[in-house]
């Protein structure tokens, strides 16, 4: 498992304000805690906490958190926030962890191969965890767990007990819990056609117009009428 080491700056508990003045500072502002410790708050490069966080263990990295007051301690990322709009990170949670205990931590989960299901058959691959949960050492984390596909047909899954695991961790997700599996393309059926302008124009007139004309008709064959009493 990566180990990283990142610097942290004790710094003053405050409120809303406190934090803005950090940020503006360029920093992040934390807290440590864990272990039957008080909690620390403290003072963090964004820098840094970004390429933990985007490194490949991600927030599963273990770190040595050095602190200016002389403490050391190994911790883990375990909860942050983001500024949603700008991107930028505005606060972390630092977990102190014992490299000799057991804990419990959500690991990616990779397919690997290729599915007939989607090479012979048309179907999609789709992902129902992205991550499983396991248990372990701190040192035994591993850095993804990788799902076999390479038998998958439609409609066959590959469940949390299926996935394969180094010695020393074990998958505590539900065993019968579907990971990954393959699903048939959704066939859409198409609408009639429409009625073309003219003719649903034609189908919705009123019969009005026939009243207007044989109104007119008997008008004139009125008229002809007088017309020829008179001659």
């Amino acid at each position: 498992m990566a180990r990283m080491v990142i610097e942290a700056e004790p710094r003053t508990a405050g409120g809303k304000n406190v934090a803005r003045r950090l940020r503006a500072a360029g920093q992040v502002p934390g807290v440590l805690y864990g272990a039957n410790q008080e909690s620390t708050p403290v003072a963090l490069d964004p820098k840094h906490l970004r390429a933990v966080l985007e490194s490949e263990t991600g927030h599963n990295t273990i770190l040595t958190v050095n602190l200016k007051s002389g403490e050391s301690a190994s911790a883990m990322i375990v909860d942050w926030q983001y500024e949603p709009l700008k991107g930028t990170l505005l606060h972390v949670d630092l977990k102190r962890i014992a490299l000799d205990k057991m804990l419990r931590v959500a690991v990616p989960v990779v397919a690997v191969g290729e599915a007939p299901g989607v090479k012979t058959q048309g179907g999609i691959l789709e992902y129902v965890l992205r991550e499983a949960e396991v248990e372990c050492l701190p040192a035994d984390i591993p850095e993804r767990i990788e799902a076999d596909i390479s038998h998958l047909l439609i409609g066959a899954p590959v469940r949390a007990k299926d996935l394969k695991v180094p010695p020393g961790v074990r998958i505590t997700t539900d065993p019968e819990q579907s990971v990954v599996h393959v699903v048939a393309l959704k066939v859409v059926e198409e609408k009639p056609a429409e009625a073309a302008p003219v003719e649903a124009a034609a189908e919705a007139a009123p019969a009005e117009p026939e009243v207007i004309k044989k109104g007119k008709a008997e008008k004139e064959e009125a008229a002809a009428t007088e017309e020829g009493k008179k001659k």
